[in-house]
């Protein structure tokens, strides 16, 4: 049994961990109720890659390796560094970013924005709408949450939807370098994600994270449920499962 314990303690710290979204900060693309599959060694691996943190690892990471722009990484949230959170790579050492009037800027140039249809997100036990100008009703008499949606391309071609729900605060950003050994996280959720937009500090955002921290990437989607299954009541569990979410990748 102890050699099981290690073993499983082993794959989980470097190859791979499964990891469960409890926010909306990555809609449209990672909902709550969603497990996904988390690579462990692409970024190395530190002592933060253990449980616990044992140190039997040095803090600096072996192995290292840079993450690529659009990656969806886990890793332990400043300032504490207590808490795994997911976000995507938007800037890597070197590049400067800003925020202006709701477009990211990398670099110097906008980074390319386009509408698209809008995110539908049904209300479940685990969604609820940000508020009623949000809330629509489909034909067969279900409701959903209907937020504006863009398609962001990056350079190198990664492109994925984000959520622009109007003007913000965080809209507009004042120019941020990135430096030696860190990156640039956001989350796609851009008016409810607390990310490197804001100075790290505990309850607010993360700052400018250090690639120490990271600790793996996103991989593919094991298992996604809207939270409406009861122990007591095993049908839930299916009717509760969303299906077609099972084995998508990033």
């Amino acid at each position: 049994m102890l050699k099981l314990v290690v073993v499983v303690a082993l794959f989980r710290s470097f190859v791979f961990a499964p990891f469960y979204i409890p926010s909306e900060s990555m809609l449209p693309k990672l909902l709550v109720g969603d497990y996904l599959l988390l690579a462990k060694w692409p970024y190395g691996v530190s002592r933060k890659s253990l449980p616990f943190g044992v140190p039997l690892l040095p803090e600096s990471r072996i192995l290292a390796s840079t993450p690529k722009r659009g990656d969806v990484v886990v890793f332990k949230a400043p300032p504490l560094g207590e808490d795994d959170w997911i976000k995507r790579v938007i800037g890597l050492p070197g590049d400067t970013l800003q925020m202006k009037d709701g477009v990211l800027w990398l670099n110097g140039q906008p980074v390319p924005k386009v509408r698209v249809a809008d995110f539908e997100l049904p209300v479940t036990p685990n969604t609820h709408c940000y508020s009623p100008q949000f809330t629509a009703k489909l034909a067969d008499g279900s409701d959903v949450c209907r937020y504006p949606q863009y398609r962001e391309t990056l350079p190198g071609g990664k492109s994925y939807e984000v959520l622009d729900l109007g003007p913000r605060p965080q809209d507009n950003t004042p120019p941020q370098m990135v430096p030696e050994g860190h990156v640039f996280l956001m989350g796609d959720n851009r008016d409810n994600s607390q990310d490197s937009r804001f100075p790290a500090e505990v309850g607010g955002g993360i700052g400018i994270v250090p690639q120490d921290n990271l600790l793996g990437r996103a991989t593919v989607m094991m298992f996604s449920t809207d939270g409406g299954a009861e122990w007591l009541k095993p049908w839930t569990w299916f009717s509760a499962a969303r299906w077609s979410r099972f084995g998508t990748g990033f």
